[in-house]
């Protein structure tokens, strides 16, 4: 597929990838992971402990959550720090990479725990909320051999149902495009979010005509593009993972 974009990339090609694990030593999970400029920290931290709502149940199960926020210098101008409440953007972003994960999840396998996962945006330059499900889950299976290496009696076996990785795609110019940076994204006439597991399962479309409609073939080539680019997250996860992978190989392609 041949196209000319700005950064020299080709139609169906996801930007560099560079992810870390254990970057930083407090959380049980924590991962910098960077998608040409746009560059998030994800942590993965553990609370012995459930919601209220869960509380009453005779059997308690476990629970994955997750926060997001942009730093002030992720973007130019400035932003402002959100301090008493979150904002629109930032709540919807962080309910679907919650929901995203727990998408994964099996609850009763986990046990009474509460896993949460915080995407906070270094660099923001297109594709945060798809980077942060993508990097959010290499934090979840960090901070789940955490737990298994404080207590042995957890079982790590079955508690992840599959992996989750999540790319955008877009029409700009006519043109369908993988993993669209900021001047792609802000000029698209349609942006979408795909969210898929490791086994190739849809988890969640977000999907908007900004400019102009889509035909029903244009949303088809616009999920095969998605589902290339979800098959190298995929990999790209296995491959940093290495032994921690905690799946078989039917949840890597």
């Amino acid at each position: 597929m041949t196209h000319s974009r700005h950064d020299g990339r080709q139609v169906d090609e996801l930007r560099p990838i560079e992810i870390h694990r254990g970057f930083t030593g407090s959380a049980p999970g924590s991962v910098y992971i960077k998608a040409g400029r746009t560059t998030l920290l994800c942590t993965a931290s553990v609370d012995l402990d459930v919601p209220p709502w869960k509380r009453n149940e005779e059997n308690p199960t476990g629970w994955v959550t997750a926060e997001y926020n942009m730093l002030p210098g992720s973007t130019n101008p400035r932003k402002r720090r959100e301090r008493d409440r979150v904002d629109g953007r930032s709540s919807e972003i962080q309910r679907l990479i919650g929901r995203s994960l727990r998408s994964v999840v099996d609850f009763a396998a986990l046990g009474p725990r509460t896993i949460t996962i915080d995407c906070d945006v270094l660099e923001a330059d297109g594709g945060t909320r798809t980077l942060g499900i993508t990097g959010g889950f290499i934090a979840l299976v960090d901070a789940l051999h955490f737990i298994k290496n404080v207590d042995p009696s957890f079982q790590l076996s079955g508690v992840l149902t599959d992996s989750v990785a999540a790319v955008s795609v877009g029409i700009c110019k006519g043109v369908t495009l993988l993993d669209l940076n900021y001047p792609e994204d802000s000029t698209a006439e349609v942006d979408l979010n795909v969210v898929m597991t490791g086994s190739g399962q849809f988890v969640e479309l977000q999907g908007t005509a900004e400019q102009r409609t889509f035909s029903q073939e244009q949303l088809t080539d616009q999920l095969q593009l998605a589902q290339g680019g979800i098959v190298e997250l995929t990999r790209l996860q296995r491959e940093i993972l290495g032994d921690f992978w905690p799946l078989d190989e039917k949840h890597s392609s």
